[in-house]
């Protein structure tokens, strides 16, 4: 798999991520969500369409967002284990499951952007390859 091919799978990972928050936010407003459940929707759907614009911009060569991309994909996956592990974080079950989907989702983005083949094409102040 070349790294376009690769970029094309990021991307569809991070839309899926985004279609999954919208569900939820519609979720949220046919049985009700508290402020946690609102505000938390909203901030994955919102950072979800910045990480499908930063994704464009990897894919172009800039490796500023492929930091970004590879930073996240590690962080955001963890962030969302300890929701799933807190026991009154304030979200309900159906939100837990729909997190869990979501760092599953994230998790495989950070499998395919931190291969060597990636990491070497975004090398440290060099030339792109």
């Amino acid at each position: 798999m070349d790294n376009t091919s690769k970029w094309t799978a990021v991307r569809a990972l991070f839309v899926a991520v985004l279609v999954i928050s919208i569900a939820a936010l519609g979720v949220a407003a046919i049985v009700g969500g508290n402020w946690v459940v609102w505000l938390r929707g909203a901030a994955v759907a919102a950072a979800s369409v910045w990480l499908v614009a930063l994704t464009g911009q990897a894919a172009r060569g800039k490796r500023a967002a492929y930091l970004r991309i590879r930073f996240v994909s590690i962080a955001a996956p963890i962030g969302i284990v300890l929701i799933l592990l807190a026991p009154d974080s304030g979200y309900p079950v159906w939100m837990k499951a729909e997190q869990g989907v979501v760092g599953v989702l994230v998790a495989a983005v950070a499998l395919i952007v931190n291969q060597r083949a990636m990491r070497e094409a975004y090398p440290k102040g060099g030339k792109l390859r």
